[in-house]
């Protein structure tokens, strides 16, 4: 009998069982190996699809084929619990079925870390144990009686896969490999290592399973890219475009000068073996260029695989990527990535397998981060270790092996510090990555409890203090001490200061009152463009808005734009005057660098200002931050010098991170409210410091039957980068019209990619009033069996994108 793993919908070609297991096997070998892992991820290739090694799977998915419109009842077939079971049953002491003997400690966390992937490789990482201090492993592994055709199933691996004997060789060297990993970092927990290998080992498998499924349908194999030989020529263009700037007319310019000085530390920096460095390039001297030039030499000489850029706002990835794409010239292996477009996956996606459905389409497509060059946003990056569902985590592997340059890490978001901060020391200390922190304002990460694990000598730039100092081109005038402004104050604060200079920017904290304050001053009937920048707007919408500002900039037209904080961080441009509401100090800086930036005047003027209007109720990192700078505003005149001076120096910012990072101490480990627990001990802790495990105890007298008890299901279904839940929508803006008008049509897996990635340009993403709002007004429409939303026409505007009345939110940017 020719048992099936797939059916091409093309032309009804069937992939067999043998022929998926051994694809995917291959590809998750190739994947752990960045990790020194080959087998540990080949063994969960091996097995993962082993319950489809039954009549009742082939009779279900000839039935799902054939009868597409009677489909078999869903969920009718389990395939992926037997490869779980084989290795519970062969390696666990807890099984009643354990069949060889004595197993090793590592052999019996191996059986769970690899079981724990195949079981869940149709939803996410299970718990080995919940707040019902149960425990889903189990009841999957151990619990469940899976028919008859079980014993069968054992039998036709062996004979059509691989021989006992071989098997039992492939899991030794597997273990051996998790006894190397478990070597690395003795002083931290068993269960840290053990949960930062079971998300590795996940992320093989699903981006395996499905890269393997994918390429079956499309009846094609990806095309191999070796990136290193990409990073050598990309680096020979970049060094070409480096060597123009020195014929520019202001090349010997001080601030020019700088900024050639610092890029040439960053290349001889790239010498350096694999680490966690910092780049503290002063905002304006050119941070983009210079850290390309040490990820592109780093990646040439060590041979890294990617190159990721990750960044707060998308206005960053836009300007980045698309300076990046000119110097390079080659859009094919850049990828950028700014939300997740789909609508979240299903709970369990395992009734879908073999039939060619849009869902299944849509998870299939291409979404792994396996270009060359990539850039993401800090929200994307954190969702890949700890949000639930496979798509997300399918990306981990890819980071391994890799240059990732974090450009104003500054706004990782408070909750997520400690998680962040793992993160980032997994990589190094496993992953074989270098780690770039770039900003113009450092914070503090390893003045929390959970340390960043900075290399010895990290700053990649010399005399820093000197070079702050050297790039001063703007001077904070307080007016926030002791004054408060309104709207219409700030509108005749601003019309006084057009008077004087042409270009004026002004930073507002919500979105109602950038909204607020671009509205009066369009009843002014100015004389001057006056330009609203929001993320109600889509990417390709704001682009266009910043192309016109710069342009009227480059040729000193008079301009003012309102806007809210995704303009301050990265977004090359340079007014003559900024206006900043208060807010946190690393916010004024980057704000700061929005003015004068390239020294076109001696000196110029940023005004800090304390909006009274500004709803801060629900926003608390800006409410603190907010305080914290009044209190260093008032400290610095009573005493300058304490602060270097000038408040943008490195001591003020130093002062700054560790009073703010000290008052939100309670909040650095992503606090859970509804459990009363932290991630971290969701994740990693050790049993006497579980609260779920002690109460375990507790209850049975005993301890759980396992080595690993924590709950990775619980802490992804409790994990979100901001507070407020947000949907991605299409909108109908540009070339978003195009897109939206073909998601009506019939779809190959390789058009939906294509569609997919188009679609990152023309998306906004919606909080859930919003989407209600829309919803009740019959303002958006569902495509794709509801996985994919859009706007309809009419509910978005080219002046203010989304144009929803009456909103007083934060203005949320990290997607």
């Amino acid at each position: 009998m020719e048992y099936i793993a797939h059916i091409r919908e093309s032309d009804g070609q069937i992939q067999t069982v043998r022929e998926h297991l051994l694809d995917v096997c291959t590809l998750a070998e190739n994947f752990g190996e960045k990790l020194g892992v080959r087998y540990i991820a080949g063994l969960a290739g091996l097995l993962h699809d082993l319950g489809k090694y039954t009549e009742e799977f082939r009779d279900y998915i000839l039935t799902a084929v054939n009868n597409p419109n009677a489909p078999p009842r869903r969920g009718s077939v389990d395939h992926s619990t037997a490869g779980g079971k084989l290795l519970f049953n062969w390696f666990h002491p807890s099984s009643s079925k354990h069949m060889k003997g004595t197993s090793s400690q590592n052999k019996i966390i191996l059986s769970e870390i690899v079981g724990n992937a195949i079981i869940s490789h149709h939803s996410y990482l299970q718990d080995f144990l919940n707040q019902d201090l149960e425990s889903n492993y189990l009841k999957r592994v151990r619990d469940k009686e899976l028919d008859e055709f079980y014993p069968l199933t054992v039998k036709m691996f062996f004979e059509q896969i691989m021989t006992e004997h071989d098997f039992l060789l492939y899991v030794d060297k597997a273990e051996g490999e998790l006894s190397a990993f478990l070597k690395k970092e003795p002083k931290v927990t068993l269960e840290h290592r053990a949960m930062l290998l079971s998300k590795f080992i996940f992320s093989t498998l699903v981006d395996a399973d499905r890269t393997n499924t994918r390429c079956f349908e499309q009846n094609k194999m990806d095309e191999e890219i070796n990136s290193n030989a990409l990073f050598g020529q990309y680096y020979e263009q970049l060094m070409t475009k480096i060597e123009s700037f020195k014929n520019h007319k202001q090349a010997e310019s001080p601030i020019n000068q700088l900024r050639q000085e610092m890029s040439e530390q960053c290349d001889a920096f790239a010498e350096k073996a694999s680490g966690i460095y910092t780049l503290s390039i002063p905002t304006g001297g050119g941070k983009t260029l210079a850290s390309l030039r040490y990820a592109l030499k780093h990646a040439k000489r060590y041979n890294k695989q990617h190159i990721i850029y990750v960044v707060p706002f998308t206005t960053i990835i836009e300007q980045n990527a698309e300076e990046v794409r000119k110097i390079l010239q080659d859009d094919q292996h850049l990828l950028e990535h700014h939300s997740n477009v789909v609508e979240a996956e299903k709970e369990d996606d395992e009734e879908d397998e073999g039939k060619a459905t849009i869902q299944q389409k849509l998870r299939l497509a291409k979404d792994n981060w396996d270009a060359p060059i990539i850039f993401t946003t800090m929200v994307q990056f954190l969702n890949v270790f700890f949000a639930d569902g496979s798509r997300n985590i399918r990306r981990l592997h890819n980071l391994s092996n890799s240059v990732i340059i974090f450009d104003e890490v500054q706004k990782v978001p408070i909750p997520c510090v400690s998680l962040f901060n793992q993160a980032l020391n997994f990589l190094k200390a496993y992953a074989n990555s270098s780690i770039v922190l770039c900003t113009a304002t450092q914070p503090e990460l390893d003045y929390v409890r959970h340390k960043l694990q900075l290399s010895p000598e990290a700053e990649m730039i010399h005399d820093l203090d000197v070079v702050v100092q050297e790039f001063r081109r703007v001077e904070i005038i307080d007016r926030a001490t002791g004054e408060e402004f309104n709207t219409d104050k700030l509108v005749d604060f601003v019309m006084d200061k057009t008077r004087d200079v042409t270009s004026v920017l002004i930073i507002l904290n919500t979105r109602s009152v950038v909204r607020s304050l671009y509205n009066k001053l369009l009843e002014k009937d100015l004389s001057i463009s006056v330009f609203h920048l929001s993320t109600t707007m889509c990417a390709a919408h704001r682009n266009e808005i910043l192309t016109e500002v710069r342009k009227l900039l480059d040729a000193k037209q008079p301009v003012i734009c309102v806007s809210t904080q995704l303009i301050e961080a990265g977004v090359d441009v340079s007014f003559e005057c900024v206006i900043r509401s208060l807010a946190g100090l690393d916010s004024i800086a980057q704000a700061a660098g929005r003015c004068n930036r390239h020294g076109e005047d001696e000196l110029r003027q940023v005004y800090v200002i304390n909006h009274a209007e500004e709803n801060l109720k629900n926003l608390k990192e800006i409410r603190i931050g907010k305080d914290r700078t009044a209190k260093l505003l008032v400290d610095f005149l009573r005493n300058p010098e304490s602060f270097g001076g000038h408040l943008l120096s490195v001591q003020a910012m130093k002062q700054y991170f560790q009073e703010f990072y000290t008052e939100l101490a309670a909040n650095l480990n992503y606090h859970i409210p509804k459990l009363q627990l932290e991630m971290t001990e969701l994740l990693s802790a050790d049993r006497e410091h579980n609260s779920y495990h002690q109460a375990y105890f507790g209850e049975h007298d005993a301890s759980l039957p396992l080595f690993l008890h924590n709950s990775y299901k619980t802490a992804a279904e409790n994990f979100q980068v901001i507070d407020s839940i947000t949907t991605s929508v299409i909108v109908p803006y540009g070339k978003g019209k195009e897109i939206i008008a073909d998601l009506n049509g019939q779809h190959s897996i390789e058009d939906l990619s294509r569609l997919l990635r188009e679609a990152q340009q023309f998306t906004i993403n919606l909080f859930n009033f919003e989407k209600d709002v829309l919803g009740k007004n019959n303002g958006i429409i569902a495509y794709l069996d509801g996985k994919i939303l859009a706007l309809k026409e009419g509910t978005y505007s080219k002046e203010y994108g989304l144009d929803l009345k009456g909103e007083s939110v934060m203005e949320v940017s990290m997607f």
